[in-house]
């Protein structure tokens, strides 16, 4: 048996196909402007390629252009759960609209720099600030620094704190006065939960309540108990929690601990498919996937062509979803 590697389609393939040029399939293909090319002769173009599969070589393209269409996104040690890889697959469909391929690399050790300077993308999306020095590098090299606006510790207005400000608004509206907080057991998402945890207390500030007792909970029921008495010792009534599954923690605890355990009041926040599935129906704070990615690729388009950066509408983006369990 024969193991023979397939040939890879080439530009001249789809012009034989196509019965043009292959100056005419580049044209074509590259949206060149400032060429007479008739709708008949493109379509003849996109067919032929859309046949033959062919995908015309990002290193080529680099060479003939000076610009890679990759975006690369390096993702911190995060756990990919449901709203990131939500998160991600926006973010990839509206690149891949802009013509752009998106590239996302997990959390690792190596510096940012052995990354970028391997792949030369066209723009480096990150979810943290990055140095003076790589900035400057980047741009040497013709790539643009973007910084995602989802977690910006130390920035008083961020969505993060939003998530939390939200969260305490909706538990003091209802009459709460004694708000604990759910805080995750994951040093890998601290970004995330300092800042909502501010959110939190500045809204507790505002309406004149007690901080928030903070108690960390596990993902285990029993241990998720325990933080339940306590709370219930202090004479705290509602819960917001770090995300939507440390608050079906906070529940499953409550149902243990507790003869009552609806009178807790809890809210989380991502709005997981299984929110609405907890008992009772789990309250909790979404921020619109669609909306954020639109807002990340609109960031990257901009610092690609040297635009200045658009500004994400929180107030358009992040809601309370209201159910039973607040």
């Amino acid at each position: 048996m024969n193991d023979v590697t397939p040939r890879r389609v080439t530009s001249a393939d789809v012009a034989r196909l196509a019965g043009v040029s292959r100056a005419t399939v580049s044209y074509v293909l590259n949206n060149t402007p400032h060429q007479t090319i008739s709708a008949s002769t493109r379509a003849r173009v996109l067919d032929a390629a859309a046949g033959l599969g062919y995908a015309p070589s990002a290193a080529a393209r680099t060479l003939r252009t000076g610009r890679s269409d990759v975006v690369l996104c390096l993702l911190p040690d995060w756990p990919i759960g449901h709203e990131v890889g939500a998160l991600l697959a926006h973010l990839s469909a509206g690149l891949d609209q802009a013509g752009l391929t998106f590239l996302a690399h997990p959390g690792t050790r190596r510096p940012a720099g052995h990354l970028w300077r391997s792949i030369n993308p066209a723009a480096v999306l990150a979810f943290r600030r990055f140095s003076a020095e790589e900035t400057e590098s980047m741009r040497a090299a013709g790539v643009a620094p973007v910084v995602a606006p989802l977690s910006r510790p130390g920035t008083p207005e961020g969505p993060q704190q939003r998530i939390g400000d939200l969260q305490a608004a909706h538990l003091a509206a209802a009459g709460h006065s004694r708000i604990g907080y759910a805080y995750p057991d994951d040093d890998r998402v601290r970004g995330f939960a300092e800042p909502r945890l501010e959110g939190v207390r500045a809204r507790c500030a505002e309406r004149g309540l007690a901080p928030p007792q903070v108690q960390t909970v596990p993902l285990e029921a029993e241990a998720a108990a325990g933080a339940v008495r306590e709370w219930c010792a202090a004479g705290v009534t509602a819960v917001c929690a770090y995300n939507d599954e440390v608050a079906m923690a906070v529940l499953a605890g409550a149902r243990r601990s507790t003869d009552e355990p609806s009178s807790l009041a809890v809210i989380g926040v991502d709005d997981i498919p299984a929110a609405r599935l907890a008992e009772p129906a789990l309250t909790t704070v979404t921020t619109d996937r669609a909306t954020v990615a639109a807002h990340l690729v609109a960031a990257v388009l901009a610092a690609v062509h040297g635009e200045p950066d658009p500004v994400l509408d929180l107030a358009d983006a992040i809601r309370v979803v209201v159910r039973a369990s607040a």
